[in-house]
Formats: structure tokens, C-alpha cells, sequence
């Protein structure tokens, strides 16, 4: 069985091949337009995905050795994102669904997220998801395939989300994400207690706290002490962000009782997460699945493999299938 994946959420235009439990190819365009800007640009989105996801789909089929004929189905991200950016993909998998008689898969771009990591772990459940990305932050308990109940989410600002705002607010460049991730390996943690906002409260997450106290923080110590040191300054940030996810995820897990937990999303590549993750998970001995980091932030592998589990429950989609901006639950 060979699964063509499309991804278009945001700013990456992605496609990939994915056949009997291997990734053929994975392809993402990245989209350099929006750094100028500080953020992304969903009118200029969408347009560089229009541009770019007939060559991208081509040199994903041409990497897997596949032509469209060989395609079993083929797997849309259709939500959650920029709707024009999901109008793209969504419209061009059917396109070529129609044309050649292909099955069309709709996927929860968060979902796979989570599913992602079966690219490279072995498919267990139940298992619990910390899914921390750009737009979302929460907690789910899946007891089998795609059946998901949601433990937690943030209440404003997502941990990626909240890493870009500070980044911006310290005048690093865009995504600061992974800007601020790797200052904060030469800095130290404990360098300033920024706030650790509900990290007693249940397992909901909020993170908009923590920004405005940077912010106040920024402007009262001066552009040259933070300048001076912006190292600890991101480290002290990092800490406070993962310090939250990380006691959140052991009060899920204690919840819950699983033994198999996993991360996901863009923020599951930042180093102190992982070596934290990875602490708690061999003092718990549990089974920690985080993947790869070509697999953490948005691509088509994770589509593909989505939709291939979906193909195997025999959940296949119509061309009603319609984009959505936000998640229903």
C-alpha cells in the first residue's frame, strides 16, 4: 500500500510517500517570505503554496521511485490551520483523487502529529500525547486508534507560540523557537523565576503570563543588560516553559495509569524538553516515544502514515471533505 501525503497547514508545503511502514520520501518547501515579518503572512502563505506544491508533490514521487498511479490514497491535512493555506492542499488532493479515481484521506494535522511517531516506534496503546506546536498545547489519552479524549489544552498562548512572542519580544530572529532553544544551552536556568502560570492548577496550560512578565522584565532591566545576558535570559524562559509541560504530563500519566506516553509537535525537538522527557521517562520506566526531528515540526510523513492507519480502519473521505481553521473539541 503506497499513501501520498499532502501538508499545507501553515508555511510549509509538504508531500510524502509512505508504503508498508516506511517514510519513501518526505519534501517540505519552507517558506522564507514570512521572516521579514516576524510571523506568518496568510495571504503570502497560501500564494507560496500554490507555487510550490505541484513541484514539491513531483520530487516526492520521483524521490519514492512511485508515480501517481501506484497510489492507494491520498492523505490531506485539512485542518486545523490557515484556511487558504489548507485550501491549496485540500483542493489539490482532490484534484488528483478525482483524476485517477484515488481514495481521499482527511487529516487532523494535530493527530498526526501525535501518530508521527509511529514512523519510527512500534504502534502501542493507550498511550498519553503532550502535543506541543506553534497554535496548540495539550494533553490526550488515546485508548485506541483515533479515539482521543483530551485531558488539557492551553487556555491562550501554546508553548510554541510562546516561544516565538518572547523571542520576538528579545529581538531574535523569526521562528525564535528554535533560536531561543539554542542560546539556552550556554545559559543557566536558574538565572531569573519567571512564572510558572496554573502549574498547579489540573492540566490546562497558559503560557500568556509568561510573556507579559518578559516583556515587563525586557523593559526594565534595558536593552543592554539583556543583551549582555540574553543566554541565561533564554535558558531561565525554556526552563519555565518545560518545567510546566513536564509536571502537567507526570500528573496525566499518573492519571491515567498508561506506561506508554509521547510527545509531539514543533516544541518536542527543543533540547531541555527532551532531556527532561527523557529523565522522567527512565525514572518512571516508561516508554517514551518522541520522534525524530525531521518528524517534529509540520511535514508530510506524519499525513501519510495518518492516513494510512485511517485507510486500515476504513475511514475514507468523499470530496465533501472541507478544510476547518480551529479544532472542534
Amino acid at each position: 500500500m503506497k499513501i501520498l501525503g499532502i501538508e499545507s497547514s501553515c508555511d510549509e508545503t509538504a508531500a510524502s510517500v509512505y508504503s508498508e511502514g516506511k517514510i519513501l520520501s518526505n519534501i517540505i518547501a519552507s517558506q522564507v517570505i514570512h521572516q521579514k515579518f516576524g510571523g506568518v503572512v496568510p495571504e503570502l502563505a497560501s500564494r507560496a503554496h500554490h507555487r510550490s506544491i505541484v513541484e514539491t508533490t513531483d520530487q516526492a514521487l520521483t524521490e519514492a521511485g512511485a508515480n501517481i498511479d501506484d497510489l492507494d490514497g491520498i492523505a490531506v491535512a485539512n485542518g486545523p490551520g490557515l484556511m487558504g493555506s489548507l485550501l491549496v492542499g485540500l483542493s489539490f488532493a482532490k484534484g488528483l483523487a478525482v483524476s485517477r479515481n484515488i481514495p481521499l484521506i482527511g487529516v487532523n494535522h494535530i493527530d498526526a502529529h501525535m501518530y508521527a511517531n509511529f514512523i519510527e516506534h512500534k504502534e502501542v496503546y493507550p498511550f498519553v500525547a503532550l502535543i506541543v506546536s506553534g497554535g496548540h498545547t495539550r494533553l490526550v489519552y488515546a485508548e485506541k486508534i483515533l479515539h482521543h479524549t483530551i485531558l488539557g489544552k492551553t487556555r491562550d498562548d501554546a508553548a510554541g507560540e510562546a516561544f516565538d512572542k518572547i523571542g520576538k519580544i528579545l529581538n531574535l530572529p523569526y521562528p525564535a523557537g528554535p533560536v531561543v532553544d539554542k542560546l539556552s544551552c550556554d545559559g543557566d536556568g536558574t538565572f531569573h523565576q519567571f512564572p510558572r502560570s496554573m502549574i498547579d492548577k489540573g492540566l490546562d496550560f497558559s503560557f500568556s503570563g509568561l510573556k507579559t512578565s518578559v516583556l515587563y522584565y525586557v523593559q526594565e532591566k534595558g536593552e543592554r543588560y539583556v543583551e549582555k545576558n540574553l543566554n541565561h535570559i533564554c535558558a531561565s524562559v525554556s526552563e519555565a516553559i518545560t518545567e510546566v509541560l513536564i509536571e502537567k504530563l507526570k500528573r496525566a500519566v499518573k492519571t491515567t495509569g498508561v506506561h506508554h506516553v509521547m510527545v509531539a509537535g514543533g516544541v518536542s525537538a527543543n533540547s531541555m524538553l527532551r532531556k527532561k522527557l527523557l529523565h522522567y521517562a527512565d525514572e518512571m520506566n516508561l516508554n517514551l516515544m518522541i520522534p525524530s526531528i525531521q518528524f517534529c515540526t509540520d511535514n508530510a510523513a506524519m499525513i501519510a502514515i495518518t492516513g494510512a492507519l485511517k485507510i486500515r480502519e476504513n475511514l475514507v473521505d468523499d470530496l465533501s471533505l472541507r478544510p476547518f481553521a480551529k479544532l472542534q473539541k
